[in-house]
């Protein structure tokens, strides 16, 4: 049976393994214009400037880069009860931890494929020193003067060996609903994208050609405005940050988007999806057929073969 829907309430953080912590710091501070704030040993935690938590970013050095794990905020203590409870009668037990700052317990588990996932309530608004006060009182932070000045962590796009048994485990474990999928001719299932909120998307489970478990495809960040994507092409021009497509806009959600590649290894989006919202309760499961993906994207752009086979190594 299907949770009611609002028990994950958002995207909390994400966490990403990097051989080369220092640079990495510095691809999500001077190009991304996220901000640092802490750090404890091989990790440092770092926000975008419109999230009211304290960190939306977690970067730990690793040997291989990859994905660590994704933190998912309930809606109430209740709410996180009732997930705990699904997720182990379903024989998906996990344990709890309290292991990153401004965070209460959380509660790890994995879907099918070992992707770890959090599950938390508790957690401290983030209050702005002085010289990162802003002017309006409805925004956690001062947007940065620097780099692109994305807002918010947007969506994890997860690789997965069995795409449709992943995508359950969010539907029917957590409570996400599904709103576009493509359907190969064989019947298969190769990409689903899942939501929690009224955004079109927070999750997306894409085809791992290479029949690997637990890879990552890409985290993604948004902006404010089209132009923001723009601007990121300049400035990844001027700062020797590789491109790998883009800018672009996606057939499937509707996603003016740009894909580079931050020092560590992981593959980073920016996008611009703010005007895309599923605002009705009923909405149908959209499906896209293996001739009309062969279209490519919106405006002709043949959609890259690493979409599907590139990915990060996989997590160590």
């Amino acid at each position: 049976m299907t949770p009611p829907l609002g028990d994950i309430a958002h995207l909390g953080h994400t966490q990403l393994f990097t051989p080369d912590l220092d640079a990495s710091v510095a691809f999500f501070t001077d190009y991304l214009g996220l901000t640092v704030n802490g750090q404890g040993g091989d990790t440092v935690y770092l926000r975008t400037y419109d999230d009211y938590e304290h960190h939306s970013l977690v970067l730990t050095a690793r040997e291989r880069p990859g994905l660590g794990r994704l933190a998912l905020r309930a809606s109430g203590e209740e709410a996180l009860r009732r997930r705990v409870a699904a997720l182990e009668a379903a024989g998906r037990p996990g344990r709890w931890v309290e292991d990153e700052p401004g965070i209460g317990r959380l509660y790890l588990t994995a879907d099918p494929d070992g992707h770890e996932h959090a599950l938390y309530w508790e957690s401290e608004h983030y209050e702005a020193p002085e010289e990162l006060r802003p002017a309006l009182k409805n925004q956690p932070q001062a947007r940065p003067n620097r780099g692109v000045g994305v807002r918010r962590l947007d969506h994890v796009n997860f690789l997965a060996a069995d795409v449709l048994a992943n995508a359950e485990f969010q539907q029917e474990l957590l409570g996400a609903r599904p709103t576009e999928q493509i359907r190969l001719d064989s019947g298969r299932i190769a990409a689903r994208w899942l939501t929690f909120t009224a955004k079109s998307y927070d999750v997306v489970y894409t085809e791992d050609r290479t029949g690997s478990k637990g890879r990552l495809h890409h985290v993604a960040f948004a902006t404010d405005t089209r132009e923001d994507i723009l601007r990121a092409a300049d400035l990844a021009i001027d700062t020797g940050v590789f491109i790998e497509t883009g800018p672009h806009k996606h057939a499937i959600q509707q996603t003016f988007f740009l894909y580079v590649y931050e020092p560590g290894g992981n593959r980073v989006e920016l996008c611009n999806p703010l005007t895309r919202l599923v605002l009705a309760p009923d909405w149908p499961l959209i499906t896209w057929t293996e001739a009309e993906r062969s279209k490519g994207q919106a405006w002709g752009l043949k959609t890259i073969e690493s979409f599907h086979t590139h990915g990060t190594p996989p997590v160590a």
